[in-house]
């Protein structure tokens, strides 16, 4: 039943990253994001190092990005007995404070992305709203409450 329901939370935590993901790079194609790199890319660039290919970066971003979104979603259903909208915006702030205190100063983004501009911030709040909110739906909705 709980791995049931893991896999359950997992599958609608990668929808949820899916949706977050699109809405990112929408943004960055407007040119109306403050992110300067998409921040899966600028953390695997980071790890890798600068002579990464660029396909391989891209992929393996890509693959974790989804991984990460999804193991969380899969995590949450188990600390969490019945999941709602609001719970699921819970996990997203949760994800979105990690971010901003421990990912943006690895990449030298500073905490809350002040070392380029703290519209960083905002921008990546609204991107783990949406992940929370659509999460929170589908599971309330879909998953296995």
């Amino acid at each position: 039943m709980k791995l049931t329901r893991f896999w359950n939370g997992a599958r609608w935590g990668l929808v949820a990253t899916v949706a977050m993901s699109v809405l990112m790079l929408g943004g960055m194609a407007s040119g109306l994001s403050p992110i300067p790199k998409p921040i899966p890319a600028a953390i695997v660039g980071q790890l890798l190092g600068p002579d990464v290919a660029k396909p391989l970066l891209m992929g393996l971003a890509i693959i974790s990005h989804l991984g990460f979104g999804g193991f969380f979603g899969g995590l949450f259903t188990l600390a969490t007995d019945k999941m709602t909208v609001w719970k699921g915006i819970g996990l997203g702030v949760a994800l979105w404070l990690f971010m901003q205190i421990a990912v943006l100063p690895f990449l030298g983004w500073g905490v809350f992305g002040t070392g380029i501009t703290p519209k960083i911030a905002i921008a990546t709040l609204v991107l783990h709203l949406v992940y929370g909110a659509s999460y929170g739906a589908l599971m309330s909705r879909g998953g296995e409450n």
